[in-house]
């Protein structure tokens, strides 16, 4: 106290003021600024290097193109990665900052260890999350590009971390949906798919006639050049599937990809229709929507004309 009254005698408070602040900064230039620059690059170097991977497994992911679920897996893991090391590099810099400005970090993880306690106790569903979230990665039950059906929505999952997944379906609707909520998962995109096509036709066309027109037809769109890569399996014609009134359902099974049922139903279609038209065999109809006409009584009175006069 004596000393600062003698230093307050001989300047001013403001000259005081503004030497320590000077000095302060100077200090804060020469030792402490050049500390934060260097973790901050080192942070931002470490980051680079994740992304350069993170690309990298894109990049092999886009590159198999016969290997659907491999390209999956690293689409998944490159997601994965990116998302975690965004959160431990940011807080391993965060510890390092507070070491190089003198500020004791470890009551303030003590604290943060009891607030998590709390916070705990409140939020234990974003826990079931990530456990369920380890479990889907642990157990590969679906991955980034898969087609799948989620607590009742299906699409394709664009996104998957720890927490939630990420789904869009046929009409671009996203949907975010907590792992916690996953009860049962529906892959429709693990290691291949079944096309099955019901065909109606009328009851008057021979079955036998018809099963191998559609055996014929089923055949050669398997050994058509630009789908012999995407069927992997002989069809299948199981024959009279149903009958309902005067329509004939018959059931065409045909392996193929996965994500590749629409393109080969659609050709089968085109095909069949045209096929069925040179054969002149009738497709069923809809027994909904049958008009059901009654003959007239041959016994029955005419009908006695209007006289219009």
């Amino acid at each position: 106290m004596l000393l600062l009254a003698m230093a307050l005698q001989d300047q001013p408070l403001v000259k005081l003021i503004e030497n320590d602040w000077r000095a302060d900064v100077i200090a804060f230039l020469r030792f402490k600024l050049p500390k934060v620059i260097v973790v901050l690059l080192v942070i931002l170097v470490l980051q680079r290097v994740v992304l350069f991977f993170v690309k990298r497994m894109r990049k092999l992911a886009d590159r198999q193109v016969s290997n659907f679920h491999r390209a999956a897996q690293l689409r998944t893991m490159a997601a994965i990665l990116r998302a975690t090391s965004i959160g431990v590099l940011g807080f391993i810099g965060l510890l390092q900052i507070l070491n190089i400005f003198d500020i004791p970090y470890q009551p303030i993880l003590a604290s943060a260890g009891v607030l998590g306690i709390g916070i705990g106790l409140g939020a234990q569903s974003i826990f079931k999350d990530m456990l369920n979230g380890i479990f889907i990665l642990v157990e590969d039950q679906y991955n980034v590009g898969e087609i799948v059906s989620l607590a009742g929505l299906k699409g394709t999952v664009e996104d998957l971390s720890l927490r939630r997944t990420t789904v869009r379906d046929a009409d671009g609707t996203l949907y975010i949906i907590p792992n916690s909520q996953i009860a049962t998962v529906s892959n429709l995109s693990r290691d291949y798919a079944v096309a099955n096509l019901n065909v109606n036709v009328d009851a008057s066309a021979n079955p036998d006639k018809v099963i191998d027109i559609l055996g014929k037809v089923a055949t050669d769109v398997r050994n058509e050049p630009a789908f012999s890569e995407i069927a992997i399996a002989d069809p299948k014609i199981l024959g009279v599937d149903k009958i309902e009134g005067r329509s004939v359902g018959y059931l065409v099974q045909l392996r193929v990809r996965t994500n590749q049922r629409d393109i080969v139903l659609r050709e089968l279609r085109r095909r069949i229709i045209l096929a069925f038209e040179k054969d002149g065999i009738p497709l069923g109809n809809d027994p909904a929507n049958m008009l059901i006409l009654r003959a007239p009584n041959p016994t029955a009175p005419p009908a006695q004309q209007p006289i219009i006069g």
